[in-house]
């Protein structure tokens, strides 16, 4: 099968992913701290909806599935169907703040996170067409814009109100027709990177202090269709590729944005590996198989090695399994699985990175896009 035809089938089986209704919710057994405050123990998701854009927010626990807390309005619109991206819902590093794209409506609604809930800040442009992902760090924001010509537009958060940087814009590979899938700083702050999967690059850029870009860089993907990444703690890449079901990692020399591959399309063995979280340690990476509604675990060596760990490390039963996360304690992993019914499936991380089904909650709706966790 050639790549045009490969990326069509690909298109075909994340759209049936991202398809499906809702169903009853299951019992929760217990909660994973004795707070009720909104500060830790919670998993956010935006519905995405074309009715008017909301924040999921549901506890977590320690000994069963998730449960559905409470729902805030972004004041922003959503398309209604999957945004095929990772980041469209991210927490501050400090906890403080949440960031939710608003696709529909070119805008990004940011929350304080208080005890008491989600205290709607500002709802700002976006500075494109389309946002799918948002990225923070030390108060900068980038945000991931996907449609016309693409870009990535910079703001500072000024207690909650983005503010845009002068000058920081950064443009894509391409006018056009890139398909970007995420934004992401590296772990030390000092490089951007998007994923792009129609040109099968990824494009980086060094961040000045000032908060502008400079220094893009655009280097082939080391498998066919980049789609998410994340870095550990070490600065590795760890990008997955979802036309051949593979993962690869990169490391960035000293202040340079051009990532240098250590482990080049390592295959899962699975289908559509599209979305990808790493635990706080930096040792274990998992991705999530669409098509094969599965999760395949990775261990991650100090050189940035990626050795396959388990091909199925955890099955959502046939439903799907996009965005994911991993819990602050790195004890957690909780997928997002968007075919009917809807869910979100918990599992707990052992000491050796193997996953422990927790159980799974339903009702998520459909279109829903973004994961994340205090």
């Amino acid at each position: 099968m050639n790549l045009i035809l490969r990326r069509r089938h690909l298109a075909g089986l994340i759209a049936s992913a991202l398809a499906g209704i809702g169903a009853p919710t299951l019992a929760n057994d217990g909660d994973v701290d004795e707070s009720d405050g909104l500060r830790s123990g919670h998993l956010f998701i935006s519905t995405n909806s074309t009715a008017g854009n909301e924040v999921l927010v549901y506890k977590r626990s320690n000994t069963g599935a998730a449960s559905l807390r409470t729902r805030f309005a972004t004041q922003g619109m959503g398309t209604g169907a999957g945004l095929g991206s990772q980041g469209a819902v991210v927490l501050s590093r400090n906890g403080r703040f949440l960031f939710v794209v608003n696709a529909a409506s070119n805008t990004v609604s940011t929350f304080a996170v208080r005890d008491s809930g989600l205290v709607l800040r500002s709802v700002v442009e976006s500075g494109g067409l389309r946002p799918t992902s948002v990225t923070e760090y030390d108060g900068l924001v980038y945000v991931l814009n996907a449609d016309g010509s693409g870009n990535v537009t910079g703001f500072r958060n000024d207690g909650g109100t983005l503010v845009r940087v002068n000058g920081a814009v950064g443009t894509l590979s391409a006018n056009t027709g890139t398909a970007p899938a995420q934004v992401g700083f590296s772990e030390d702050g000092e490089v951007l990177v998007v994923t792009e999967r129609n040109t099968d690059t990824l494009t980086s850029y060094l961040v000045r202090p000032n908060g502008t870009l400079q220094q893009k860089t655009v280097t082939p993907s080391a498998g066919a269709v980049p789609f998410d990444f994340a870095f550990t703690k070490r600065d590795v890449l760890v990008v997955s590729e979802a036309a051949g079901s593979s993962v690869s990692s990169y490391r960035f020399a000293d202040r340079s944005a051009l990532p240098v591959a250590v482990t080049s399309a390592l295959p899962n063995l699975q289908g559509a590996a599209c979305w990808i979280a790493v635990t706080p340690n930096g040792r274990f990476a998992f991705s999530a198989n669409a098509a094969t509604s599965n999760v395949s675990s990775f261990s991650v060596a100090r050189n940035g090695q990626l050795p396959l760990l388990a091909s199925v490390a955890g099955a959502t039963g046939g439903a799907g399994a996009l965005d994911m996360v991993v819990s602050p304690s790195g004890t957690q992993l909780h997928v997002f699985a968007s075919r009917a019914p809807q869910q979100l499936v918990s599992f707990t991380i052992t000491s050796a990175g193997a996953l422990l089904p927790l159980g799974s909650v339903s009702g998520v709706p459909a279109g829903s896009a973004g994961l994340a966790a205090n």
